[in-house]
C-alpha cells in the first residue's frame, strides 16, 4: 500500500537543509516523508541521512535524485547555484519544487523559463516567505497601482562576511564603528552582491513590483544582535510598514530562524486542507 504522506527529496545538506531535514524526520513539518538527499559534497549527504531517524537513500547525483518516483516534492536547500541547476530539470522531472534560495529567481530569464515550464507540466512552485513578513498585504496591494517598495535590512557585519557586494566595494566590516549603508539598489542587484543574505528581497520583490523596481538598502551595524527587515509599501491601498527583528539561525548567522520557520509552515501547508491568509 502506498504511504500516504508527501515524499519529499532533499537538495543541500548544508545547516539549513539539515534543520528542514531533521523537522521532516521528527514530524514537525506534518505528513511528510523524507526519500533522499543530495548534496555536492557526499560525505556531507551521507552524514545527514545516518543522522535520521528515517534513514533516506543518499543520491549520487541530481539525476539519480530526480529519477526516484516516489519523490513528489524537491526541496532547494542549497544555494543559489543549486537553485539555477535544478529548478527546470526537477520540474521536467515530473516534480513540484519548493526553493529556498529564491534570491536566483530574480534573474527574469531563469523565472520566466521556470513559469514557462510550470505551464507546460502541470507543476507548481513554492517559495516560502521567509525572514520578513506582510507578503500577503503586498499581494493584495497589487491589485491596484503601487507607487514604491522599500526592503531596509540591517544585519550584524559578521553575517555580511564573504558576500560579492563586500568583496567588490572592498569593504572592511572589522573596521565599523557605527551603522553604516552598504548598498543601496535594486533588489536584483542586491541578490547577486549578497546571495546568501537578502533572500527576502527575491521573495519580496516577486510578490510586489517585480525585482528592478523594488529598492534594497543593506546596513551594517556593529551594535545590532539581530536581523532586521522592514519593509514599506506605498500605493492606491495607503501605507504599509513592517519589522521584524529576527533571531540569526543557530547553525547559520547569514540565515533568520525565521525563514527556517517559515520553510516548515509552507511544508505544513502542502498537507492541510484548510488555509488561511492571502
Amino acid at each position: 500500500m502506498r504511504d500516504e504522506k508527501l515524499g519529499i527529496g532533499l537538495i543541500g545538506c548544508g545547516s539549513i537543509g539539515s534543520l528542514l531535514a531533521r523537522a521532516v524526520d521528527s514530524g514537525n513539518a506534518g505528513d511528510i516523508r523524507l526519500i533522499a538527499v543530495y548534496d555536492l559534497i557526499q560525505e556531507r549527504a551521507i552524514k545527514l541521512a545516518e543522522s535520521l531517524r528515517s534513514k533516506p537513500k543518499v543520491a549520487r547525483s541530481l539525476d539519480e535524485l530526480l529519477s526516484i518516483p516516489d519523490i513528489e516534492l524537491v526541496l532547494e536547500a542549497g544555494s543559489q547555484a543549486a537553485l539555477r541547476e535544478c529548478a527546470v530539470k526537477a520540474l521536467q522531472a515530473g516534480k513540484n519544487l519548493m526553493a529556498m534560495s529564491m534570491g536566483a529567481f530574480v534573474d527574469t530569464q531563469l523565472f520566466n523559463e521556470v513559469q514557462s515550464t510550470l505551464a507546460k507540466t502541470g507543476r507548481r512552485l513554492w517559495l516560502p516567505s521567509g525572514a520578513i513578513v506582510g507578503l500577503d498585504g503586498v499581494k493584495a496591494a497589487v491589485m491596484a497601482r503601487v507607487d514604491s517598495v522599500t526592503l531596509t535590512t540591517t544585519k550584524p557585519p559578521v553575517s555580511l562576511a564573504g558576500a560579492p557586494g563586500i568583496k567588490e566595494k572592498g569593504i572592511d566590516l572589522n573596521t565599523l564603528e557605527t551603522a553604516t549603508e552598504i548598498f543601496n539598489g535594486p533588489a536584483d542587484e542586491a541578490c547577486r552582491l549578497f546571495p546568501q543574505n537578502v533572500n527576502v528581497a527575491a521573495s519580496l520583490s516577486l510578490s510586489g513590483i517585480g525585482p528592478k523596481k523594488t529598492m534594497v538598502r543593506i546596513i551594517a551595524d556593529p551594535s545590532a544582535d539581530k536581523n532586521i527587515h522592514e519593509i514599506e509599501v506605498k500605493g492606491d491601498f495607503g501605507v504599509l510598514r513592517t519589522r521584524v527583528e529576527n533571531v540569526p539561525s543557530p547553525e547559520n548567522p547569514k540565515t533568520s530562524y525565521l525563514a527556517i520557520l517559515s520553510a516548515l509552515a509552507t511544508l505544513r501547508k502542502l498537507t492541510q486542507r484548510t488555509q488561511v491568509g492571502t
